[in-house]
């Protein structure tokens, strides 16, 4: 018998196919409590929803989770949290100009954040904030304040190397992150109705690239 047959007989036997399974069910697990996150919202999500949409039995998601905000957080961190981290690196590596960085990151923020489900944790944490507030400090803590202060970073930049003119970073902040988070926002209410689609839900990126120019026109130091 050939190592090739081995590895056949060894992959599919039930066993191992258990054991693969046995991994995958985290991932699986937060999978699905993303979509109803995002579909039902957190307060209507409950852990046996949760197990129900993920093909597990009711205690499984305990296995691997305390509960429900845990549950969250896994999911927060290992897509908008670790977005943003990698945007950060990008913003701390790059040598050209702090306009063209802006738009590099938006670039990859709509491409990595933005478009994905997880950008639907956006406005349920709107909603749900005030009702859930630790859950709300979890979500400024990890996603809200390094956003802050990796925008605040850029523009300094810029403000640094004449670039930019001085403006009060804080209110410049808010205004660069405004289109983003009422893209998240519509794309994830009106722009589910075919009826309701305004210019931010038809063309995303083209709506943050233009609201971005409006901004650096702004900004810029003539």
């Amino acid at each position: 018998m050939n190592m090739n047959s081995v590895k056949s007989m060894t992959e599919n036997c039930p066993i191992a196919r258990w054991r693969r399974k046995k991994e995958a069910r985290p991932t699986e697990i937060l999978d699905a409590a993303l979509g109803l996150f995002v579909e039902k919202g957190y307060r209507a999500t409950k852990m046996e929803d949760i197990a129900r949409a993920a093909g597990v039995t009711k205690g499984t998601p305990y296995l691997y989770f305390q509960n429900k905000e845990e549950i969250f957080k896994a999911i927060a961190r290992g897509t908008i949290v670790a977005n943003l981290q990698q945007l950060d690196q990008i913003a701390r590596d790059f040598d050209g100009s702090a306009s063209v960085l802006l738009h590099r990151m938006v670039e990859q923020w709509w491409q990595q954040v933005g478009s994905a489900q997880s950008a639907g944790l956006c406005k349920l944490m709107i909603a749900e904030a005030a009702n859930f507030p630790e859950l709300a400090q979890f979500y400024f803590d990890e996603v809200i304040a390094p956003s802050n202060q990796m925008l605040s970073m850029v523009l300094q930049r810029g403000i640094d190397s004449g670039e930019f003119r001085a403006v009060p970073l804080v209110h410049t902040v808010d205004a660069l992150l405004a289109p983003l988070l009422t893209t998240m926002i519509f794309s994830h209410s009106f722009g589910q109705l075919p009826g309701c689609c305004i210019g931010s839900t038809k063309d995303p990126l083209g709506f943050l690239k233009d609201a971005l120019d409006l901004v650096l026109h702004g900004l810029k130091n003539n």
